[in-house]
């Protein structure tokens, strides 16, 4: 039987349409998802939309819409968007959807009954981040992220017993039973918890929510609070029910449990949710992957600055695989980057036009000018240093062993000159060279499909087994 392994996006809000930075996290985890896939794993993706937010419900009053009318169609953005740059999610869930309200209804019930408590207390609260700052953390009254002012909030809710878990989670992610990537979160989760958790609010009045969420089992006049019931997704998809079998296969008994998120939801799944997990008799995560922001042009992405990148527009204009490869390539994977149209052309014609590209292109014209028919496909490991980097999430890392690998063939192309064989008649010799750089090329097409999925295609396409190469279209024409 194969290792089994579920990974997922975080949910993002649905308070509007999707920017780039979106995109940059969809394409991160299909190429992690692909690679499982490539290496044998049984694999379910998941990704969805989290819809029960306050950021929702006064987008939606903002706009004269309802709360659900707003979802429905913001969500049909993010989930449109998915085919368009070529992501491979085996499922899609919406929290707004019966089968998400159920699951979390039963993560509820499963919490261990100590650690759900019911007490009045007053916060201040930032609905973008949808989250509670103390005194301390916001001592000029503004949220520390958004700089926006908080609101002071006073109610009576439940909260989960968090405190309680502390030595737990600690023992969690210092053996590495629960590995966050990079270290620096990881140092940074392990800091804070060190510091002393604190119990933390997952219900509120129904009144406040605009009546909307999830409703609290047993307590009509709460709803559960968005990190409770927006966490719940990633085993409410797979069916929070006894006997479920996806939930057995992928979660209970599952070998790789991996959440891929932005840094600024980093302790909501590495404390939070594992605690959460616990108290309920559930398995942790295995791996929590920890991505930076995106910048455009040096900026952050804001609608006030108007610099929202649509990333349809970037695939409509470049196609999808050149969006994925600059994603991948061209940003770092834990860091912050940044996202110009002067660093994507830059990159698109030096590794996409220039090298590999003009590599596939030379080989097929020498193989096709000499009718060449490749031989039988054999194994194509992977270059050095290719799985090493995958295993990290370093994608760019892991994408540049094949892009050494193709600068070496171009390379050899220049030193060997086949255009020289072929007008001397040296046919053996030119079919021996053509072969191994189809050989070198397989190696290329079997590893860069979680990268460029197409274009993984195209190269196994370009030089089948036992078939004449013909010249087609090429595979990047530069940019002019």
């Amino acid at each position: 039987m194969s290792p089994t392994a579920f990974i997922s996006t975080a949910i993002p809000y649905v308070n509007a349409r999707p920017h780039i930075g979106h995109a940059f996290e969809f394409v991160q985890t299909d190429a992690m998802a692909r690679y499982l896939r490539l290496t044998g794993r049984d694999v379910f993706f998941l990704t969805g939309s989290d819809e029960n937010s306050l950021k929702n419900v006064r987008a939606a009053q903002d706009e004269g819409i309802s709360t659900q009318a707003l979802c429905d169609r913001n969500t049909e953005y993010f989930e449109g968007l998915l085919p368009l740059l070529d992501v491979s999610n085996d499922a899609f869930i919406r929290t707004s959807r019966d089968l998400h309200k159920r699951g979390a209804q039963e993560l509820w019930r499963r919490t261990d009954p100590q650690d759900i408590y019911k007490k009045h207390y007053t916060g201040l609260y930032c609905v973008g981040c949808e989250d509670f700052y103390s005194e301390k953390e916001a001592a000029d009254g503004k949220c520390p992220d958004h700089l926006t002012p908080l609101e002071r909030i006073e109610e009576e809710n439940y909260f989960f017993r968090l405190s309680r878990y502390q030595d737990k989670l600690l023992d969690l992610i210092e053996s590495n039973q629960l590995r966050i990537v990079p270290a620096t979160k990881r140092n940074e989760i392990l800091a804070f918890i060190r510091g002393g958790l604190l119990d933390f609010s997952i219900s509120r009045s129904r009144r406040r929510a605009g009546d909307w969420g999830v409703e609290v089992p047993g307590d009509p006049d709460q709803v559960m609070y968005v990190w409770y019931d927006a966490l719940a997704n990633y085993i409410a998809a797979l069916d929070l029910r006894e006997g479920s079998p996806t939930l057995e296969k992928f979660w209970l008994r599952g070998d790789e449990r991996i959440h891929c998120i932005g840094k600024g939801i980093n302790r909501f799944h590495t404390v939070y949710w594992p605690a959460m997990l616990l108290s309920a008799g559930l398995p942790a995560p295995t791996t929590v992957f920890v991505h930076g922001y995106l910048t455009i042009n040096g900026q952050k992405i804001s609608k006030s600055l108007g610099n929202v990148i649509d990333p349809r527009s970037q695939v409509e204009l470049y196609g999808s695989e050149a969006v994925r490869y600059f994603l991948l390539r061209g940003i770092s994977a834990t860091e912050d980057g940044d996202y110009s149209e002067a660093r994507f052309r830059e990159l698109y014609n030096a590794d996409l036009a220039n090298n590999l590209g003009n590599l596939a292109r030379r080989v097929e014209t020498i193989g096709a000018k000499a009718a060449h028919s490749p031989k039988p496909e054999a194994d194509a490991p992977a270059p050095a240093g290719y799985h090493e980097a995958m295993a990290d999430f370093r994608f760019s890392d892991a994408a540049g062993t094949l892009w050494a690998l193709a600068t070496d063939l171009n390379q050899r192309i220049e030193a060997v000159k086949p255009w020289e064989l072929q007008k001397q008649n040296k046919a053996a010799e030119l079919a021996a060279f053509l072969d191994e750089m189809i050989a070198s090329l397989r190696v290329i097409a079997h590893w860069v499909e979680p990268f460029l999925p197409k274009t993984a295609k195209r190269l196994r396409d370009m030089f089948q087994p036992g078939t004449p190469i013909t010249r087609g279209d090429p595979l990047f024409p530069r940019l002019v």
